[in-house]
């Protein structure tokens, strides 16, 4: 259970509060330092996986919490950011991200009950939708400049897109299981 990659997803789950409070600070450097350990975050995340097969160190325990500390770190800054900017787009688009990370992850859960699990797999398309959202977080959280919120509202815009789309690709990947069951 103890190694590099689960240290990392740990380390992960214990930015997720210091990311919070940071973003709240009065002070003029708050924003950048939140989106620097948001940026510190994401990049765990990748690390942990790389590490995880390069080192041949997946656990059980890791194959759990890494989805589970990548959902509550994003759904955290989403919540923020929403409540920071307080407009219809960014609340919206948080709200369809979460909303599709809980009804993948009930499926997910679902299909490996049926024994299915692999229908339900990562796909690359996944994978460009976390990296568009992931920037968009990034650039949100710093402000650093007018072009840099303006791009963050277009990959935002983008990672809602292929949030959409992902989760209607998963569910007609389990349509079959959901229909007969």
């Amino acid at each position: 259970m103890w190694n590099i990659p689960n240290a990392l997803t740990i380390f992960r789950l214990l930015l997720i509060p210091v990311f919070a409070i940071v973003f709240y600070l009065p002070y003029s450097w708050a924003f950048f330092a939140a989106a620097f350990i948001f940026w510190l975050a994401s990049i765990t995340d990748i690390l942990d996986g790389y590490l995880a097969r390069k080192l041949d160190q997946s656990t059980p325990f890791g194959a759990f919490l890494d989805p589970v500390a990548d959902k509550v770190m994003v759904s955290v800054a989403l919540v923020i950011l929403a409540t920071f900017y307080q407009n219809a787009f960014i609340t919206l688009s948080a709200l369809i991200i979460i909303s599709r990370e809980i009804v993948i992850s009930a499926l997910r859960e679902w299909m490996a009950e049926q024994g299915k699990r692999g229908h339900v797999a990562v796909s690359w398309l996944g994978k460009f939708k976390t990296a568009a959202q992931m920037l968009a977080i990034i650039g949100l959280i710093w402000q650093f400049a007018p072009w840099m919120i303006q791009l963050s509202y277009g990959l935002l815009g983008i990672a809602t897109l292929l949030t959409l789309v992902s989760m209607l690709q998963y569910l007609y990947a389990a349509r079959t299981e959901l229909i007969d069951s």
